[in-house]
């Protein structure tokens, strides 16, 4: 299901719609790439998105895995239609305390209603 290139024009309709998030601004995310299917967001590890220890607070890796997700949905919409999270679970394997996260995002099962995707997020040394 994941793979196919994107047109220039729906890569030019994902950008545009990422920049209609301000919340993906103001943590500083950045669009990495996409195809059908799929997206890849990264994030800059900063002061400001760390809690106690310096370690990457577990709601901005959430806010990176949900955008990546809610773009790799988008890939497969009609430029009319929009998407929403109605439920996001993850699982903390490791910390992040410096560097870059990237999250990778695909769509596993694309159903009528939900769109089932799984979402790995990793760092430069990809763990």
């Amino acid at each position: 299901m994941s793979g196919d290139a994107l047109t220039d024009e729906e890569l030019a309709r994902i950008h545009e719609a990422f920049a209609q998030v301000p919340y993906a601004r103001l943590l500083g995310m950045e669009f990495v790439s996409a195809s059908r299917g799929a997206a890849v967001y990264r994030l800059t590890v900063r002061e400001e998105l760390t809690r106690m220890r310096g370690i990457l607070h577990g709601g901005a890796v959430a806010s990176l895995m949900d955008t990546a997700a809610a773009f790799a949905v988008h890939t497969l919409l009609e430029p009319e239609q929009w998407t929403v999270t109605v439920d996001l679970t993850l699982h903390f394997l490791r910390p992040a305390s410096s560097g870059q996260l990237t999250a990778h995002a695909r769509v596993v099962r694309n159903g009528r209603r939900l769109v089932i995707l799984a979402i790995e997020a990793k760092d430069q040394s990809g763990q």
